[in-house]
Order: structure tokens, then C-alpha cells, then sequence
């Protein structure tokens, strides 16, 4: 994995191996994330994508340990964070951020923006409060705001793409080496996505930044991502490297996907064999491949054995009896 914008070292900073994440509900066991395993190198941009519900979000809290996974391993630089608890989870997580998707929710109303930037420090140690407060202007500074102009005001006197800046200029105010970004534009306006979009890139670039870019928008995935991973009702079915993907998928569900994103273009007929229905309930989904209750290539074995993850050329990688 190498190139440009890709991983800068074959060892991954980020590896997530057989996480299950389930809850119990209602009597019943529901299974949010079910045996993924992936990878993310140094440097690289990791999409993840799949319709609502599948477990996208869930996987990313889970690689914090915000939810603590049922099973499986999540491995960072090295270090297994499955196995830390208290102090030691707490020193790490100056390492890795989170931006959350809806950008005025995740921020205090009751808090000035000063303070809402400078708290991960707090939390952190830096006791110096002239050293927090020029962290606290760079980082704004390195976002797009004026830090004399907004220090001392309220989460409310904002727009909602003033609030996602504000709230990735707290993710960065630690420095840290990975940030996982929920969705990051999905509640903005379409005019502001872009804006954040390219503040995203510039942020990585400036901090050296590893990114795992959670979406359901195949259209700002591809213009962001390095490589996709593919989600269908808590499992991967597909990862593969950006242009590869949008060029050829491998599975049925990613090329449904793509057929559904509409074209700016009256002349192009919409796809009519796309998916049907809604997808089954993960509390209890269906045996084999999970997908086969809407596939438009489900054979027989698809209805009883549910297909491994298995290597493709080009480093693409996919679970489809198609490839048996």
C-alpha cells in the first residue's frame, strides 16, 4: 500500500482483527458489528460506507473502546487497546480523536468556544495555561476562524459549518496521530461540505494525519479516501483501493451502491435492479451471506454459508461466493 496520499509504512497504524460488537435487547442479542477485520497504514485515508443502520459508527466507537467491543482485538501503533483500562486508556486517547456528525450537538452551549478547544488539554495535563491558550489559537488559527473573533463566544452564534470547524479544531488541538471522523459533513449544507471537505485534507496534511472517514455518501468518500471498506448489516463485504472500486466493484451490494447515486443528467435512465427492501433486522439476520435476501446474483450456497473475506488482485479483498 503505497503512493500518493496513501500509507507512508507498510505497518499499519491502526488494526482492528474479528471485533463483535453486540448488545443485549430486549431478551435478544443484537449484533451491531460481527467479526470485521481491517487495517489502516500510516497516513492513509480508510473509507467506510454502507447504508444507516449497518454498523459504521458503531465500529468507529468501538476502535476508541468508547464501546467496549464483545470480542476481537484493536491494535494502535503497536499497542492493543482492548487491554487498557483507566489511566492508561485515558494517556492514549490523546493519540486518537473522534469528530462527531452533528457539529452544534456535540458542542457545550453553556461553554465559550475558548474553553470548548482548551478542555482536551485540561484533561490531558498541560497545566501551563499560557501554553494552552497559544494551542488554543493555532488550532483555531489552522481551521479557518480568527481566535480573538470567537474565543470568548457561545456554540449558538455559530453556522453549522463554523461549528464542525471549531469541533476539528478540538480534535486536533492534542495532536494526535488518528482521528476518526462520524460523518463528518452529512449534517451541513451542500455548499459547506466542500469547505470542510478540503479542511479536512489540509489538516492532514499540516498534523500528518491518519483518517478513518465514515459516510454514506459514495461521492464524498471517493474524494477523500485512499481506500474503501464496504459495509452490509454489521459485516465487511468489500475493501478495496478508491479508483478501483468506483471503476469495478466486486460486490453485488458495493455495485448497487453505485448504481444508486443519481447523475446530474436527464438523459440517464435510473438503475431499475437495485436492492429491494429494507435490510433484515440485526437481531436477527438471515443465515449464510447476509445480503442474499436482496441480491439480484444470490445462489443457493449464498443462502447457507456465509462467505469469507477472501483476497482479490490489486489489493481488493471481498466476501462473495461469486469468487469461490
Amino acid at each position: 500500500m503505497s503512493g500518493p496520499g496513501g500509507p507512508r509504512s507498510d505497518e499499519p497504524l491502526l488494526s482492528v482483527q474479528h471485533l463483535t460488537v453486540e448488545y443485549a435487547v430486549g431478551g435478544k442479542t443484537l449484533s451491531a458489528v460481527s467479526d470485521v477485520s481491517l487495517a489502516v497504514g500510516r497516513g492513509e485515508t480508510l473509507g467506510l460506507v454502507g447504508e444507516s443502520g449497518c454498523g459504521k459508527s458503531t465500529l468507529g466507537r468501538a476502535v476508541l473502546q468508547l464501546n467496549r467491543p464483545t470480542a476481537g482485538k484493536v491494535t494502535f501503533d503497536g499497542t492493543e487497546l482492548t487491554k487498557l483500562e483507566g489511566e492508561a486508556m485515558r494517556l492514549m486517547r490523546r493519540r486518537l480523536q473522534l469528530i462527531f456528525q452533528d457539529p452544534i450537538a456535540s458542542l457545550n452551549p453553556r461553554r465559550s468556544i475558548g474553553d470548548i478547544v482548551a478542555e482536551p488539554l485540561i484533561i490531558s495535563g498541560v497545566k501551563d495555561k499560557a501554553e494552552r491558550e497559544r494551542r488554543v489559537r493555532d488550532v483555531l488559527s489552522a481551521v479557518g476562524l480568527d481566535p480573538d473573533q470567537v474565543r470568548g463566544r457561545l456554540p449558538h452564534e455559530f453556522s453549522g459549518g463554523q461549528c464542525q470547524r471549531i469541533c476539528i479544531a478540538r480534535a486536533l488541538v492534542l495532536e494526535p496521530e488518528l482521528v476518526i471522523c462520524d460523518e463528518p459533513v452529512s449534517a451541513l449544507d451542500v455548499s459547506i461540505r466542500a469547505q470542510i471537505l478540503n479542511l479536512l485534507e489540509d489538516m492532514k496534511r499540516r498534523y500528518g494525519l491518519t483518517l478513518l472517514f465514515i459516510a454514506h455518501d459514495l461521492a464524498v468518500v471517493k474524494a477523500v479516501s485512499d481506500r474503501v471498506a464496504v459495509m452490509y448489516l454489521g459485516r465487511l463485504c468489500e475493501v478495496s483501493p478508491t479508483e478501483q472500486l468506483f471503476a469495478k466493484p466486486a460486490h453485488p451490494y458495493t455495485a448497487l451502491l453505485l448504481e444508486a447515486i443519481p447523475l446530474p443528467d436527464p438523459t440517464v435512465k435510473p438503475a431499475t435492479n437495485l436492492a429491494v427492501g429494507e435490510p433484515p433486522s440485526p437481531l436477527s439476520p438471515p443465515p449464510g451471506c447476509r445480503f442474499h435476501t436482496r441480491c439480484p446474483k444470490a445462489m443457493d450456497v449464498c443462502r447457507q454459508v456465509d462467505p469469507p473475506m477472501r483476497p482479490l488482485d490489486g489489493g481488493r479483498a471481498v466476501a462473495c461466493h461469486l469468487y469461490d
